[in-house]
C-alpha cells in the first residue's frame, strides 16, 4: 500500500528561533539576587525603562510572540502571578497559568515538584515558580532544561521583587548611593526584605531595621552586612527612624510563617504608618510596601504623594517584562 506524501504545513527551513542579544541572561535561571552585579542591574533597569515606554505608547508588542510561559504557583499570589502573566501577554507571548487550584493538579496525587517541572517544560520555554520550601527553585533548576525564575521560595528569596523594589527607589529618588533605608516589620521571615537587603549591600547606603524582638533580621544576613562595611542599626520603634529615612520599606507580619499563632497575636498590630507618623518624615522620601498590607499602613497615607507602593506594583510589570525578554534572548 503506497502512502501519499502530503504537502508540508510548515516551511521549517525558513525560520529558526535565535537570540537577538547575547546579554548574559539568555537561557539563565533567575534564582537569587546574588546573581546580579551593578552592571547587570543597570542592564535590566534600562530594558525596564524601554518596556515602560512601549507599554505607555503601544500597550503590547510581538517581541515574545513565539514563546510560552508556564506560571506555576504552589502558594497564593496576586501581584507576582498577575504581573508575570501580564508581562508575557504584553510582549505577545502565551501563558500556561497554574496559579490557583494547584491542589487539584497531579500534586494532589503525590507528584513531586521535579516531575511537575519536567512535565511542564515539555509545553513551554520558561517557568516562573513559587513554592513554600526554601531552595525549591534551585532544585527545579537542576532538573529543568528551560529557565526557571524564582517567584518566591518560602522564607528564602524573592529576587524579582527585589529588582522591582530597587528599580522603584532609583526611579523615584534618582539615585541609590547615599540613601538611608529603613525596613520595618517581619524581618525574620520576610523574603522581600532579605533579597532587597542583599541588593542594597552593593551600594553606599545606611540601613535601619525596625521590628519586634522575635522578628529581627536573621543574624547571618546581619553579619554579612557588617562584614561588607554597611552602616546598620536595629530598633523596635518607627519613631527612631522616621525623621531621617529616605525610604521607608514596610512589610506585613506574615501569619502564615508562624507555627505558634499566640506569638503572631502578640506582634500582629505592632506598628502602623499613619498620616501623623508621616508628618514627621522628610518632604522628599518614599514609602514602599511589597503588599499585601493588613493594617501596617493606614489607607489615608495612600493620598500622600510620598506613598510609592502602587507605583512600585506597576514597576513590577516592567521589570518582569525585561527579565522574560532577557532570559529568552530577545532583550
Amino acid at each position: 500500500m503506497s502512502t501519499q506524501k502530503l504537502e508540508p504545513l510548515f516551511k521549517l527551513e525558513t525560520y529558526q528561533r535565535q537570540p537577538r542579544f547575547q546579554n548574559g541572561f539568555y537561557q539563565q535561571d533567575i534564582l537569587s539576587v546574588s546573581q546580579f552585579s551593578k552592571e547587570s542591574l543597570d542592564y535590566i533597569f534600562q530594558r525596564a525603562d524601554e518596556m515602560k515606554a512601549m507599554s505607555i505608547h503601544w500597550g503590547t508588542c510581538d517581541l515574545l510572540k513565539d514563546y510560552t510561559l508556564a506560571c506555576v504557583f504552589y502558594e497564593p499570589s496576586t501581584r507576582t502571578s498577575s504581573s508575570f502573566i501580564s508581562a508575557m501577554v504584553r510582549l505577545g507571548g502565551k501563558v500556561i497559568p497554574i496559579t490557583e487550584g494547584i491542589q487539584y493538579s497531579s500534586v494532589s496525587k503525590g507528584e513531586s515538584l521535579i516531575d511537575s517541572i519536567i512535565t511542564l517544560e515539555q509545553y513551554c520555554d520558561v517557568i516562573v515558580l513559587r513554592h513554600s520550601e526554601i531552595g525549591s527553585s534551585a532544585t527545579a533548576a537542576k532538573y529543568a532544561k528551560v529557565p526557571i525564575i524564582n517567584a518566591g521560595d518560602g522564607a528564602g528569596e524573592h529576587p524579582t521583587q527585589a529588582l522591582l523594589d530597587l528599580y522603584t527607589i532609583q526611579s523615584e529618588l534618582g539615585h541609590i548611593d547615599g540613601l538611608k533605608v529603613a525596613m520595618i516589620g517581619d524581618l525574620r521571615y520576610g523574603r522581600t526584605v532579605h533579597s532587597l537587603t542583599r541588593l542594597l549591600s552593593q551600594y553606599d547606603v545606611s540601613l535601619r531595621f525596625v521590628s519586634p524582638e522575635t522578628l529581627r533580621l536573621p543574624m547571618d544576613l546581619m553579619n554579612d552586612l557588617i562584614d561588607k562595611g554597611i552602616k546598620v542599626r536595629e530598633t523596635n520603634k518607627v519613631a527612631d527612624v522616621i525623621e531621617n529615612a529616605d525610604v521607608l520599606y514596610v512589610t506585613r507580619i506574615q501569619k502564615e510563617r508562624f507555627t505558634d499563632l499566640a506569638q503572631y497575636e502578640e506582634v500582629k498590630n505592632y506598628f502602623e504608618i499613619t498620616p501623623e507618623v508621616m508628618a514627621l518624615a522628610k518632604e522628599k522620601m518614599i514609602v514602599m510596601h511589597p503588599l499585601p498590607r493588613v493594617g501596617e499602613i493606614h489607607y489615608k497615607v495612600d493620598r500622600d504623594p510620598r506613598a510609592a507602593y502602587f507605583r512600585q506594583v506597576q514597576n513590577g510589570l516592567y521589570i518582569r517584562m525585561a527579565l522574560l525578554a532577557a532570559v529568552l534572548g530577545q532583550a
